[in-house]
């Protein structure tokens, strides 16, 4: 705050410098700072912003370090000796440090330079990646390499003779150095024979590279070649010739369907892509391969032939919907197991009928089939008739097809199936049987229009599901009907899928009544997800058809819940006895339900979204609406408007509880002497909440609690020995508080047996004697993040760095930072006295400032006003002689010879000029050193020159002094005055003079005259009108 910069006490500074000194030498602080050492010999330095490698201290164990990520810095200069202490070093992460300037987020220039020998100095090194780097060559790399990432770099000619020496290279990736984010205006150019030397190399990816045709003389020891979304659109045998290892090949994307791209791209010729019959018949040990989004129309037989490993085909994004109604290109892939065929949609057109080739059902290993995006609206059994006898098909995925009429009963005949998408169809009830056509059907009369994206989802019970919920990847068989237009469940719909595990019914309009009688088919489900509908949940015999269910999820359905005066009734859920997981999430239940749940069986109950608040508000009516669930082990009361939490809400909690959320309540108090009456509590998430200390009292004693999530509050102050009576707490999140610091005192003997203490994204202080930094480093191995994560918030020159950055320099003298804040204390209380003396006593402070200066000898005393130069200043027109001669001969004698004692003084432009300046520094000086600016006017109506330029000088000193200088006198009365002339004459009469051609009147003039350069023109102003200029 003030002044002063204080110094530093020589033998402070030298403690502290030998102490930090003593910490690293004995090794107690992060050994690789500022970056942070994690398992497995990986030192992750990403996202310092880092301008060069870190010289760790040779106390670090360089030598166990066997991975180095550098990822997303802004390292530019690699030198021989960056890397040449890690002996073992053998994986380098080097991407996106230096990235092309298209590829940079603002477009910057960029390039990456490499010293020869800085790989060189690696010898173990394995793994190297570039990627994301403005390099134009490959540098020198060790004959150890094996996996290399040269990607979306500007290498378009890889050198022959750097590569010649990698014998043990394996990987190597040059995907993306030059396409429509990385142009180069040409394309990647493969020498022929320059990748022959690589004896070892198996994968060889050149995807999004321009290439027009497969690079000449590869490593026949190649595997995997992945050559997709260039511009090769003629392949023959001869291009792919001694490449019989091959096991995956993807040549897709290389000439494109332009109606369904989601970035640039260039149309397809007519005629192409040409594919040769013989083009992959020699590969017989092709497991994969990748024809999508290359603008096929029909497909040849020939082309599989000899193909009999093929284990994935994709040929996804293509046009044919006509051709697998009657292709007999899968004859003979008898080892086929994944097959994609999505998207190949007939432009603008959805089909009535689908039906499949005969030849699909000479797949007999294929597990997994995609036929989504193909646009039919009617899913019956003859459209997979050919899959029927597929003993091993385990997954069919059938979404976003615009069905509208479905026979589900047809998953029946399945035995093997295990997982069916239908979601964004349709489909709306049970379908009538449909008869067989045998051919596709388009109605052109339903056009519509493609997405340019895949908008299916993954299986339920993915990561994005709710977390209380169990997956459904485990069941035997899952059906997925999320996001159709289903608005009532019929019985009728699930006829012959009594297999069925998971059912997915999420994201539609089903408003009905559930009584019991819905799902009665579905004896063996077990998981049902029928969120983000508007169930009416009245009956008490809902889902009791359903006897071995154990998830439900009915979260979302918050439209009948918001319907004033409709009950709801929730007593099912006694009546589910193997139901273990039940989410009424999101519902917004606050009234009108059943006063207590019961269930023996329920372990996991979601109940966040809900306002259980003004439920409790009712006296004991919903006091013990949990209470009932004696097995309930997870409770999750997240996002409820939570205010407080009374002891008593806590205390009609199920006991067997073992993890209670209140995440993002508004709680500003909570009582932890209460989770005494919850002993079996193991987890206890209170993130997101606004509590502000934990000071009233401490961790009960006896307490079971492990985990406890205090993240996201504004705690700013922890009272000594608030967790040490909690001696099972093992991970406590601080993350996202106010701390300022992190004691010892908090824990006692506890904090020794922490596994994860986090407090990232607190604003600690970080001043010299701060003891939180001794604290931390001796339970370093549990705060996460700790050398690069956990960050300073004051003092304002170390804000947001490591708290492992502190400069000496910075650390005070005690006694100096007392004696500058004294002063600038007293400078402050000084700028706030003076001007409130000011307004309260002015006049009587003035009045003794003048008293005292009276007695002041008189050479001391200034000039007032009466500093300025002259009276007035007098500008005219020399041009118009007349006015020259009245200025010279008759208003100078009058004002400057005439008056006696109360002569004024004249400025006049070729008399008190003074020669050598310039024009608008004499004018200027005229101007702002009179007291008056008067214009002699012969006319008003044109004025220019030097009069003009004078006028507005004479203007800007009123608006910037506030004093209105300007005096006219007119010596042609009759002439047409101007505006401004008449508005002035109007305002301030006296400031306007006309010259009387009468010499009787003449004596008055000068006596007005006199009167208006002597005093200030406020005086002169109409009060009806204006009351002339005022300071401020």
């Amino acid at each position: 705050m003030g002044p002063c910069r204080g110094a530093l006490h020589p033998l402070s500074l030298l403690v502290q410098a030998a102490a930090l000194a003593l910490a690293l030498a004995q090794g107690t602080l992060p050994a690789f700072l500022p970056c942070e050492l994690q398992p497995h010999g990986l030192v992750n330095c990403n996202w310092l912003f880092l301008k060069s490698v870190p010289r760790f201290s040779a106390a670090a164990p360089r030598g166990n370090v066997t991975s180095l990520s550098l990822y997303s810095n802004r390292i530019h200069h690699l030198h021989d000796y960056d890397f040449v202490h890690f002996v073992h070093l053998r994986r380098l992460n080097l991407k996106w440090n230096c990235p092309p300037a298209s590829l940079s987020p603002m477009h910057f220039p960029c390039h990456m330079t490499i010293e020869p020998n800085t790989f060189l100095a690696v010898p173990t090194l394995e793994d190297l990646n570039l990627s994301y780097n403005s390099i134009t060559t490959v540098p020198a790399l060790p004959s150890s390499l094996v996996s290399l990432s040269l990607s979306r770099t500007n290498i378009l000619v890889p050198d022959p003779a750097t590569l010649a020496g990698l014998y043990a290279l394996r990987f190597l990736f040059l995907d993306g150095n030059c396409y429509y984010k990385n142009p180069c205006q040409q394309a990647l150019q493969v020498a022929p024979g320059a990748l022959l030397g690589l004896g070892n190399l198996t994968h060889l990816s050149l995807k999004y590279n321009n290439l027009t045709v497969v690079p000449r003389g590869l490593p026949p020891s190649l595997e995997y070649l992945l050559l997709s979304y260039n511009h090769i659109i003629t392949l023959a045998p001869e291009d792919l010739a001694n490449l019989t290892a091959l096991r995956v090949l993807d040549v897709g994307g290389n000439c494109r369907r332009c109606d369904h791209a989601r970035n640039p791209c260039r149309e397809c010729p007519k005629g192409f892509p040409q594919l040769h019959p013989n083009t992959f018949g020699h590969l017989n040990h092709l497991e994969g391969l990748v024809l999508r989004d290359s603008s096929l129309y029909s497909l040849d037989p020939r082309w599989f032939h000899g193909l009999g490993n093929l284990m994935v085909l994709d040929l996804s994004e293509n046009f044919l919907y006509d051709c697998i109604t009657k292709t007999k290109a899968f004859y003979g892939l008898a080892r086929l197991r994944r097959l994609n065929l999505s998207f190949n949609y007939h432009k603008k057109v959805s089909f009535a009928h689908l039906h499949l080739a005969s030849s699909f059902g000479s797949l007999l290993s294929l597990q997994e089939l995609d036929i989504h995006g193909i646009f039919f609206r009617s899913l019956s059994e003859t459209t997979l008739q050919s899959l029927a006898h597929l003993p091993m098909l385990q997954r069919l995925h059938l979404q976003l097809n615009f069905i509208s009429q479905a026979q589900l009963s047809i998953f029946g005949a399945f035995p093997g199936l295990r997982y069916v998408d239908l979601s964004d169809n349709r489909i709306s009830g049970a379908a009538e049987p449909a008869a067989a056509t045998g051919e596709v059907e388009a109605d052109c009369g339903e056009r519509v229009w493609p997405q340019s994206r895949d908008l299916a989802l993954g299986p339920l019970g993915t990561p994005g599901s709710e977390a209380f919920m169990p997956s459904c990847r485990t069941l035997n068989f899952t059906l997925d009907l999320s996001r159709n237009n289903l608005v009532t469940v019929q019985p009728e719909m699930f006829v012959r899928l009594a297999r069925l595990q998971c059912l997915g019914l999420s994201h539609n309009s089903i408003s009905q009544a559930v009584n019991g009688s819905q799902f009665v088919p579905l004896s063996n489900l077990r998981v049902l997800d029928l969120s983000h509908n508007k169930l009416d949940l009245y009956h008490g015999r809902s889902f009791t058809e359903l006897p071995r269910l154990e998830a439900l999820d009915l979260s979302y359905n918050s439209q009948p819940f918001s319907m004033r005066g409709v009950g709801h009734n929730l007593s099912f859920v006694a009546q589910l006895p193997a139901l273990r997981y039940l989410s009424l999430a999101h519902n917004g239940i606050h009234s009108r339900v059943s006063q207590q749940l019961r269930s023996a069986s329920l372990r996991a109950l979601d109940f966040s979204g809900n306002t259980p608040s003004l439920m409790w508000a009712e006296g004991d009516l919903y006091l013990r609406f949990f209470q009932g669930l004696r097995s309930l082990v997870q409770l999750d009361l997240s996002q409820n408007r939570l205010h407080t939490l009374l002891p008593r809400n806590l205390d009609n909690l199920p006991k067997s509880l073992r993890l209670l959320r209140l995440r993002d309540n508004y709680l500003a108090f909570f009582n932890w002497s209460s989770l005494a009456l919850l002993p079996k509590l193991e987890a206890l998430d209170l993130a997101g909440n606004q509590l502000k200390a934990l000071s009233n009292g401490s961790l009960p004693n006896g307490t079971q609690l492990q985990r406890l999530d205090l993240s996201g509050n504004s705690i700013g102050f922890v009272v000594p020995g608030f967790f040490a009576l909690a001696v099972r707490l093992r991970e406590l999140n601080l993350s996202a508080n106010a701390l300022k610091t992190a004691e010892p005192s908090w824990f006692g003997s506890l904090a020794g047996a922490l596994k994860v203490l986090d407090v990232t994204a607190n604003p600690l202080h970080c001043a010299c004697g701060a003891t939180f930094v001794d604290f931390l480093l001796e339970v370093q191995a549990a705060v996460p993040g700790l050398p690069s994560r956990v960050k300073c918030g004051s003092p304002g020159q170390l804000q947001g760095r490591s708290i492992f950055a502190q400069d000496l320099r910075l650390c005070l003298d005690e006694a100096l930072s007392w004696v500058c804040f004294s002063l600038s204390l007293l400078a402050v209380a000084l700028s706030l006295a003076v001007p409130m003396l000011h307004q309260l006593c002015g006049w009587d402070l003035w009045y003794c400032f003048h008293l005292c200066l009276a007695w002041l000898p008189r050479r001391g005393r200034r000039r007032g006003v009466d500093a300025l130069a002259y009276d007035a200043f007098v500008v005219f027109d020399k041009a118009q002689s007349s006015v020259a001669d009245w200025v010279y001969n008759e208003l100078r004698v009058q004002l400057e010879e005439r008056r006696g004692r109360r002569a004024l003084r004249l400025c006049l432009e070729e008399r008190d000029w003074v020669p050598g300046k310039t024009l608008f520094e004499n004018l200027w000086a005229s101007v702002y050193s009179s007291r008056k600016t008067l214009f002699v006017l012969a006319r008003t109506d044109r004025v220019s020159g030097l009069l003009r330029a004078s006028f507005l000088l004479a203007q800007q000193r009123l608006l910037e002094d506030r004093k209105d200088v300007v005096v006219l006198v007119i010596l042609c009365p009759d002439a047409h005055r101007s505006r401004y002339v008449r508005l002035r004459q109007r305002l301030c009469r006296q400031s306007v003079l006309l010259w009387p051609h009468q010499p009787s009147g003449q004596r008055s003039f000068w006596a007005q005259l006199g009167t208006a350069l002597t005093r200030d023109n406020r005086h002169f102003y109409n009060q009806n009108f204006c009351r002339g200029p005022t300071t401020a």
